[in-house]
């Protein structure tokens, strides 16, 4: 039986780097907290293209700025004269708001402008999207307890477990210390961070529960450094093509999937990460041995 490579030599410093980036993800998330796009607070998202060159973004600030719009926010999006304008929008029962807009900038940039789309959020749908947003994300992490719960004996449950928390809260504290928006398209990348962190973990449980009724001899801290050798050939290729479909979205796929792709990439760094380094130190640190296994099956 070969070791490769001795990850169980690491985890007590990959423990304590894990510990402080969600302890540092956790005061983001309650201090700075995260940065709601218009699916969640409300509002008008507009996605204009500039056709004068002359006009830069602090021309296009300070004319949105002139129309008493309230919060405003713009930035650079996809092409060089594209632009994402986005603000909470007051008067939801008018339907001419938008060309009252058009005509508004008209008259400060000239005609040199397109609106190519435009969204429109009101304040008690967006916060039945987050309540909706944040009960999947529950319903899916109580979903995952349940599975490995049934399928594993408790000390493998606690350690997936743990591993999903890790991967979610650092992820959401990336997203809040860049401030990078919180979509609807980020919800459905934390749920599949889930099931592919969920997966990743117990493919190696799998493996350390048929090693612990084989080798009756071999402790739990050389025992769970060989399963995660045996299994991660299988790891590597999985991270690696998923790695490359994500990347190839993040840098061609345009700005509206940059958010989403940015978070399945996170979410496949740290899913695999917290299945060698998170999970699997939790059966150390429980001393899970043939006994374990024994006795729950027995029962």
């Amino acid at each position: 039986m070969i070791n490769k490579i001795p990850f169980n030599k690491f985890y007590k410093l990959f423990n304590v780097i894990s510990f402080i980036m969600i302890f540092l993800s956790i005061i983001l998330l309650l201090f700075k907290g995260l940065n709601f796009g218009v699916d969640f607070k409300g509002g008008t998202l507009i996605e204009l293209r500039v056709t004068d060159k002359s006009i830069t973004i602090t021309n296009l600030r300070d004319s949105l700025n002139q129309i008493n719009l309230g919060d405003v926010t713009v930035k650079k999006f996809g092409k060089e004269k594209d632009y994402l304008i986005k603000f909470e929008k007051k008067d939801f029962n008018n339907p001419n708001f938008i060309n009252e807009i058009k005509s508004k900038l008209t008259t400060s940039l000239g005609n040199n402008f397109e609106f190519r789309r435009v969204e429109n959020v009101g304040p008690k749908v967006s916060s039945e999207l987050l309540k909706s947003g944040i009960i999947a994300i529950s319903l899916s992490l109580a979903a995952m307890l349940i599975y490995i719960w049934i399928r594993f004996e408790w000390q493998f449950s606690l350690g997936a477990i743990v591993a999903l928390f890790h991967d979610v809260i650092i992820t959401l504290g990336i997203f809040s210390l860049f401030s990078l928006e919180i979509n609807l398209s980020i919800v459905a990348a934390v749920l599949t961070i889930v099931g592919y962190s969920m997966n990743d973990t117990v493919v190696i449980f799998d493996r350390v529960r048929e090693n612990l009724k084989k080798y009756s001899d071999i402790k739990i801290f050389e025992l769970s450094n060989i399963s995660i050798n045996e299994t991660l050939s299988r790891t590597i290729i999985t991270s690696v093509t998923t790695l490359l479909a994500l990347f190839s979205i993040f840098f061609f796929g345009g700005e509206i999937l940059k958010g989403f792709s940015l978070a399945m990439i996170l979410g496949v760094f740290f899913g695999t990460y917290s299945s060698i380094y998170i999970a699997n130190p939790i059966l150390v640190s429980l001393k899970v041995s043939q006994k374990t296994i024994l006795k729950e099956d027995k029962d």
